[in-house]
């Protein structure tokens, strides 16, 4: 194909690459990675052609990295839009709240049903693809400024420790938002299930993890 047949065919093909996107983030999230082949993709977005998301994306791996990344950058725009705002705290919330607010901002914003936070879910229950979520997170730099501000507001810890927290802090989030996204998607919404109630909550939560006394084993 010619340049300039790829620029005539641009945005049509754009559009076809947001529906698979969309169309993939959706049956992953329903059903799972592993449940879900490209060929099904492909046919939900109904796309002619069933090998539509091999010639638009690659493979399944290129397929999830592709979700993530969609959504990456909205999210990584409101941390560090935050991390400014709250530059120099020393209150740990802060600095927590930078981690968890501009994801639960930004899953709000999509509206009602999202699918993005039990994607998010699903990737982290499988191996072969967690790493995908791991790798893209090391390329925001404004995740490490929030680590080294909250360390700074608080007391000296373990490195053993602080890998765990910080381990612990993701799993919660991730798991915490995922069933926070499907109690709003099945019209479940209360005081105690909704995207404001979850960000508090989480920030409280981890503020409490991440401040626990560390007990030395004996």
């Amino acid at each position: 194909m010619s340049h300039n047949q790829q620029q005539t065919k641009g945005p049509r093909s754009e559009a076809t690459r947001d529906a698979i996107l969309s169309t993939a983030e959706r049956l992953f999230a329903e059903r799972g990675l592993n449940n879900v082949s490209n060929r099904q993709v492909s046919e939900a977005a109904g796309q002619g052609n069933n090998a539509a998301v091999a010639y638009h994306f690659g493979t399944k791996t290129d397929l999830v990295r592709a979700i993530v990344r969609r959504h990456n950058g909205p999210i990584a725009a409101r941390r560090r839009a935050l991390v400014e705002r709250i530059a120099g705290s020393l209150r740990a919330r802060d600095w927590i709240s930078c981690w968890v607010l501009p994801v639960v901002e930004y899953l709000e914003s999509l509206g009602t049903p999202t699918w993005h936070a039990r994607f998010g879910a699903q990737v982290n229950a499988e191996p072969a693809f967690r790493e995908i979520v791991v790798q893209e997170a090391l390329t925001d730099p404004t995740l490490d400024v929030i680590l080294e501000g909250l360390n700074r507001c608080l007391p000296p810890l373990p490195a053993d420790v602080r890998i765990a927290r910080n381990y612990m802090t993701r799993q919660l989030i991730v798991s915490t938002l995922a069933d926070c996204e499907r109690m709003l998607a099945e019209g479940r919404e209360s005081p105690y299930f909704s995207w404001d109630a979850a960000a508090n909550t989480l920030a409280d939560a981890l503020v409490g993890l991440w401040t626990a006394p560390v007990t030395t084993p004996s």
